[in-house]
C-alpha cells in the first residue's frame, strides 16, 4: 500500500496566529482574568482542549452576542471567524478587555463589504448557514445583504428595484472554490449586472487544489479534521468530485476504521487547515505501519 501525503495540509497561517495569540493570552499575568473566547477559537477540540488545560474558558453557541453575556469579568478572544461590530461593541459596554484573533484574509472580507455597502451596493454574500464567518460578516452591514448557499437561494430573493442596480458579491474564505463558481455563474446569468468578488483564501484554495490532483487514483483519501470545519468538509467533497475518489473525514487516529484500509494498495491522507498537524502524522505513522503488518 502506498500513502500520499497530500501537501499543503492542515494549519493555515490564520489559525497559527489565532492560536499563538491565545496561547500568549493565557501566559500573560498582566491580562484581566478570566479569559474567555467567544466561540470556538478554531473549528477543532484538541485545539480547545489544549488551551483549556491553560485555563481559557470556550463559550460556544449559535449566536455570539448572545453567548458573550455568559462573559461578565476579564478578557475576551475574538476568534479566527471574527465578529460582527455589535459583539465588540456589547463587549466593550460589559468592561471587557477585548482581544481580537480574526484571521487578516477574514478582517479584508470585513472591509469589503464595508466599503461596497458605503457605495450603495446590496450584497448578496455566499457562505455556509450557521457558520459564525458569515454570521460576523453579515454583521457589519445590517439589512445590506443576503445570505446565500445554493442557487435556491438566489431563486428565492426579493430585491427591489433600487438594489437591483447596484449589486456585489462576495465569498466565505473557506468555501469550496467550485461550488463557489457555480453559485456565482448562476447569480450572473440571473442578475448580470452583479460586481463579483471571489474571496476564498488562499490557503482553502491551494489545499482544495491538491487533493483535486494529488488524491488522483489513490483508493480513499482520508481527511484529518473537525466535523466542524468547514474547509475541513469540503476537501472530502473535493476528493469526491474533482479527484473522483472516495474520502472519509476522521477527527484523529481513534476514529480511523482499519476495514476502510483492507484491500486497499494506495491511501491519500490530507488535512483541513484548523487540524494540529501532530493528528495528521499519528494516522501517517499508523497506515504505514498497517501496510508492514499486512
Amino acid at each position: 500500500m502506498e500513502v500520499i501525503k497530500i501537501s499543503p495540509r492542515g494549519y493555515c497561517y490564520g489559525v497559527v496566529d489565532a492560536l499563538t495569540i491565545a496561547r500568549k493570552a493565557a501566559k500573560d499575568p498582566t491580562l484581566p482574568k478570566p479569559i474567555h473566547i467567544i466561540g470556538q477559537i478554531i473549528h477543532n477540540r484538541h485545539a480547545i482542549e489544549e488551551l483549556s488545560s491553560m485555563g481559557v474558558i470556550t463559550l460556544d453557541g449559535p449566536n455570539r452576542l448572545k453567548i458573550l453575556e455568559q462573559a461578565t469579568e476579564g478578557s475576551v478572544i475574538f476568534t479566527a471567524h471574527g465578529v460582527s461590530p455589535a459583539v465588540k461593541q456589547r463587549a466593550k459596554e460589559r468592561g471587557l478587555h477585548c482581544i481580537d484573533a480574526t484571521c487578516p484574509d477574514v478582517t479584508k472580507t470585513h472591509d469589503l463589504v464595508k466599503e461596497l455597502a458605503a457605495q450603495g451596493y446590496y450584497i448578496l454574500y455566499i457562505g455556509k448557514k450557521g457558520h459564525p464567518e458569515p454570521e460576523g460578516v453579515m454583521g457589519e452591514i445590517p439589512g445590506q445583504a443576503s445570505l446565500i448557499e445554493t442557487e435556491e437561494d438566489v431563486d428565492q430573493l426579493q430585491l427591489t428595484a433600487e438594489q437591483k442596480q447596484k449589486l456585489a458579491v462576495s465569498t466565505q474564505t473557506t468555501l469550496s472554490q467550485w461550488d463557489t463558481r457555480r453559485v456565482i455563474q448562476y447569480i450572473r446569468e440571473c442578475y448580470p449586472q452583479a460586481e463579483v468578488h471571489v474571496d476564498i483564501c488562499a490557503a482553502t484554495q491551494t489545499r482544495q487544489e491538491a487533493v483535486a490532483a494529488q488524491a488522483k487514483g489513490a483508493d480513499l483519501t482520508i481527511v484529518v479534521g473537525d466535523p466542524r470545519s468547514n474547509n475541513t468538509n469540503r476537501l472530502v467533497q473535493v476528493s469526491e468530485e474533482m479527484a473522483h475518489v472516495p474520502a472519509v473525514r476522521i477527527e484523529d487516529l481513534s476514529q480511523l476504521d482499519q476495514n476502510w484500509l483492507k484491500g486497499k494498495k494506495k491511501i491519500a491522507v490530507t488535512a483541513g487547515a484548523s487540524t494540529p498537524s501532530q493528528l495528521t502524522r499519528e494516522v501517517i505513522r499508523f497506515i504505514e505501519q498497517y501496510q508492514t503488518e499486512e
